[in-house]
């Protein structure tokens, strides 16, 4: 029998999983505690299909949970639900064992699909090294950032060589350091270089190393970076940029896993893992003939998108909390408070440099605004003029905003919403720019007469045509 077991001390969340679940003829039972879901785990004839357990709960966590379940029932699926949609909890998750990690609020049919998949799982490998310290500014709510917490999660017991996407400032070293943090080599050492940022004619030594006499000026042996890391992780940033000839040497590090220091004679092993992380389109580089496309293929491995401020603006009110706070500690002052409508303000703001701009803006009102809640007049002046030189976000950015709003708040309404919301818009345009004509704004919009005309009765927009207008012909 497939049963599942929900385990959440929020009662209206076990109603609307036991109602979607029973639509699916899916068996289901529900503890209100881990406590009471142990103690029928024990006495229970057979352990469940599948069990769906909230983290934070009174008493015994929903990590203790899994814990016992996978000690007991090691093949058993277990997915973790929390309300708490952060690196640390996604990571502890799938260390734990977890078959897959479910951010609060969701989406129900997501769920039960969710729990479907689950039911066909025979069995999930465990985790089994400790928990490593987090990056904690690695924080976000927005879905994007929630796909990066599970790859992380999902990486944690993987060598495999990582390609991180993502614009300059977004996070990719933050990223790096928590896959490694989070990976068997997280004792070794965690190496990064920025190969854009060091002269060609002395980045293979600082990655390769030199013998000494090698070249004028190599007056001693050094060990290059890849020494350095050597049992750990060694990160590549802005790999994009690397010359022509040390892609060429890239490429025969990771093929046969030996490399040479400038100089040198005798090969050196290299047990590294490789993460690399460019702001470029690497596809392009290696169709315009600037990146090897062999070397792209061994880079891209595993690909983590990361994505831009811009595409996770729910995500800045933390950010701008965490990095007030850090500041204030940082300068032993008391931390600033930002005024919702600097909030609102900072949401709409574009933010080429991404988090790290966002990092720099809270340092500067940590040492520049005047009062302890800082306002939009507070912001610095560049920033107030911003909205005045460029839209802060394209159309479709702003519709992804509000889909993503509407499908955390309105599950189950959001088509039907925007839809109507979509097009209400374009018919009011039109109107507008015909006078309230509605043959005439029909031909604008590429839209028969009688569609506008029906739309406009189910939209609710009879009230709004401009007083006094004569309906037009045939109406």
């Amino acid at each position: 029998m497939n049963t599942v077991w929900i385990v959440d001390d929020d009662r209206s969340i076990r109603w609307v999983l036991e109602k979607a679940l029973a639509r699916e003829d899916i068996t289901h039972r529900s503890f209100a505690s881990a406590s009471e879901a142990l103690s029928a785990l024990e006495t229970a004839p057979a352990p469940p299909k599948v069990l769906v357990s909230d983290i934070r709960m009174p008493g015994d966590s929903g990590f203790s949970l899994l814990q016992r379940v996978k000690v007991l029932y090691p093949h058993l699926p277990v997915i973790i639900m929390t309300a708490y949609s952060d690196l640390e909890s996604a990571v502890s998750a799938f260390q734990g064992g977890a078959f897959e990690y479910l951010p609060k609020p969701f989406d129900v049919d997501q769920a039960v699909a969710l729990v479907q998949r689950a039911l066909h799982q025979n069995s999930h490998p465990e985790g089994t090294h400790a928990e490593a310290p987090l990056a904690p500014e690695i924080l976000g709510q927005a879905p994007a950032m929630q796909e990066v917490f599970r790859a992380i999660g999902r990486l944690a017991q993987s060598h495999a060589t990582v390609l991180i996407n993502g614009e300059s400032g977004a996070g990719k070293e933050l990223v790096a350091r928590a896959l490694h943090r989070h990976s068997p080599r997280h004792d070794a050492p965690f190496i990064a270089i920025n190969t854009a940022a060091i002269p060609r004619d002395l980045l293979e030594s600082e990655l390769f190393g030199h013998e000494r006499g090698a070249f004028t000026g190599a007056a001693a042996q050094r060990r290059g970076r890849f020494e350095q890391a050597d049992g750990g992780t060694l990160f590549l940033d802005e790999i994009g940029d690397m010359p022509a000839e040390l892609q060429t040497r890239l490429l025969r590090v990771l093929s046969d896993n030996h490399f040479y220091r400038v100089g040198g004679q005798q090969p050196i092993r290299a047990n590294v893992r490789v993460i690399a992380a460019t702001h470029q389109n690497l596809e392009d580089r290696v169709r315009q003939g600037l990146f090897r496309e062999d070397l792209f293929h061994r880079l891209n491995v595993i690909r983590l998108r990361l994505p831009a401020l811009r595409e996770r603006r729910e995500d800045i009110p933390i950010l701008v909390r965490h990095f007030l706070q850090k500041s204030a500690q940082d300068l032993g002052v008391e931390a600033k408070r930002v005024s919702e409508a600097a909030i609102k303000y900072l949401q709409a703001q574009p933010f080429p440099g991404n988090v790290r701009q966002l990092e720099n803006l809270c340092h500067w009102l940590t040492v520049m605004a005047p009062g302890q809640t800082v306002e939009v007049a507070d912001l610095p002046p560049e920033m107030r003029d911003q909205p005045d030189r460029e839209a802060p976000m394209s159309w479709s950015e702003g519709l992804a905003t509000e889909a993503d709003r509407l499908i955390a708040s309105a599950p189950g309404e959001v088509f039907d919403r925007l839809t109507r919301d979509f097009e209400r818009t374009l018919i009011r345009r039109a109107l507008t720019a015909t006078g309230g004509r509605r043959i005439d704004a029909a031909h604008l919009l590429g839209i028969g007469r009688n569609t506008i005309t029906r739309k406009i009765h189910d939209l609710g927009m009879d009230e709004a045509r401009n007083p006094g207008h004569a309906p037009d012909e045939g109406e």
